[in-house]
């Protein structure tokens, strides 16, 4: 033991110079990178608790139904359960990681029985115990170990991305199947209005107040009508497909009023941009990659030094070198085995460049994923803002469109002022102002819950 200890300090010290920066810690560069530095203090900033995206998802989505479906998709959701899985599978992976550092230790009988020229057979056989154990002289366990735990970080940060877009997924979702449930209620109400108009024009041609042309167009207008219903109603089958995929569950019809409105809670941004996007799962699991990177290229330098096994063999044998000795006894061996690579035909160089590309990679690949997620929160957040104000304009538009109806009818049917042609015009005008002002609403409320989850909600 004396001679092998004396063996591993003298190779640690060879080595102490050169490989000391396989030991340390993974850091986020910042020399030279505006953004990472930026990046880096403003994690060192406390989160401001009260912040849109901090928020509890219960805080923020309080439709009881809509809760309802959060929670069942929580609980069921394939996606996520297997995201849950992956974090088990790291958990093993970590763990072993950990046990390299332990001796392995092996027991393996054998007997045997020999004769020589019809002589009595001669038995022999062995009970040994086998211990190996292999000092991480130069970080390869070390490196190994930390890299699983990044693993680990990553599977978690990346449950918590799959969470995020499921609860948003989810709350997406139901809106949109009320959006559509407002235009067919709103496309059937049009049509049994135009449905009459039809009749109306039929009447007029009759008393000569309007030719066959009139019938015509406005015959025309009501079926093109009942067209477009038959498309919202495609489109609102596959919105409670979506929904019922999201929950796990065979598909089904959802009983999603068509009054639903999301009110979001006051919107409360970080002080410091760059704290909110720190809070991001994604971007997260990003910086956990690059640390993974970092490990691998540290693995990959160790990999030039020696490395250091310590064996230990004892047991029970009646087998004593080539003489048979009865009865058995206990024998113990021991021995150091210094292994140093000398020529590995490049393998070991290639093995490091690559390394050093994949870092490379993966710091290209956190650079993007932090101003991919500074843009997500920018057009989440113009588009909630200028979804309230074209929700203000539309609500006038379609007051007013109701009252150029209403004008046009009493014009046409009073004093014949004007013609069937400007009836229909402000008929369609007023349909498709008010399918806009449901899908603006709609937009109002994705923009706000998109909003959210690019600010990391739905912890």
């Amino acid at each position: 033991m004396n001679n092998i200890s004396r063996i591993a300090i003298m190779v640690v010290s060879v080595g102490a110079l050169s490989s000391c920066h396989i030991y340390n810690k993974f850091e986020m560069p910042t020399e030279d990178n505006a953004l990472t530095s930026e990046y880096v203090q403003a994690k060192e900033t406390e989160e401001n608790a009260e912040a849109f995206g901090n928020l509890r998802w219960e805080d923020v989505f309080t439709d009881p139904m809509l809760v309802d479906l959060i929670n069942q998709a929580l609980a069921n959701n394939t996606n996520l359960s297997n995201a849950k899985l992956n974090i088990d599978i790291a958990h093993a992976q970590l763990k072993g990681a950990r046990l390299s550092y332990l001796p392995s230790v092996t027991l393996a009988p054998n007997g045997a029985g020999s004769s020589f020229d019809h002589s009595k057979m001669s038995w022999s056989y062995q009970l040994p115990l086998a211990v190996s154990w292999e000092v991480d002289l130069f970080g390869k366990l070390l490196n190994s170990n930390r890299r699983a735990k990044q693993a680990l970080l990553q599977s978690e940060a990346y449950q918590q991305a799959v969470r995020s877009q499921l609860i948003a997924g989810v709350a997406n979702c139901y809106y949109a199947i009320s959006m559509l449930e407002t235009q067919l209620k709103i496309s059937r109400q049009t049509a049994e209005y135009w449905k009459e108009s039809v009749q109306i024009m039929k009447n007029f041609k009759l008393a000569g107040r309007v030719n066959e042309s009139a019938v015509v167009q406005s015959t025309a207008n009501y079926y093109s009508l009942l067209a477009s219903i038959t498309d919202l109603e495609v489109s609102l089958n596959e919105a409670n497909n979506t929904m019922s995929l999201l929950l796990n569950v065979m598909p089904q019809t959802w009983n999603i009023q068509a009054d639903a409105r999301f009110e979001a809670p006051a919107i409360m941004r970080e002080g410091v941009p760059m704290r909110e996007l720190a809070s991001r799962p994604d971007v997260r699991a990003s910086e956990h990659s690059l640390a993974m990177a970092y490990y691998a290229t540290n693995q990959a330098r160790s990999a030039f030094y020696p490395g250091l096994n310590i064996s230990a063999n004892g047991g029970f044998t009646n087998l004593m070198g080539s003489m048979v000795s009865n009865p058995a006894k206990f024998f113990v061996q021991l021995a150091g085995q210094l292994t140093a690579p000398l020529f590995a035909r490049g393998q070991l160089i290639s093995n490091l460049e690559a390394a050093r590309a994949q870092q490379e990679q993966a710091m290209n690949n956190f650079e993007y994923t932090l101003l991919s997620a500074s843009a997500e929160v920018s057009n989440a957040l113009m588009l909630y803002t200028k979804s309230n104000e074209k929700a203000d304009y539309l609500k006038n538009q379609v007051e007013n469109l109701e009252k150029s109806v209403e004008y046009t009818q009493e014009l046409l049917s009073l004093d014949g002022r004007t013609t069937y042609l400007e009836v229909l015009t402000a008929q369609q005008s007023l349909l498709a102002a008010q399918l806009s002002q449901a899908s603006c609403e709609n937009a109002r409320a994705r923009a706000a819950i998109n909003l959210y989850q690019s600010l990391g909600g739905g912890r």
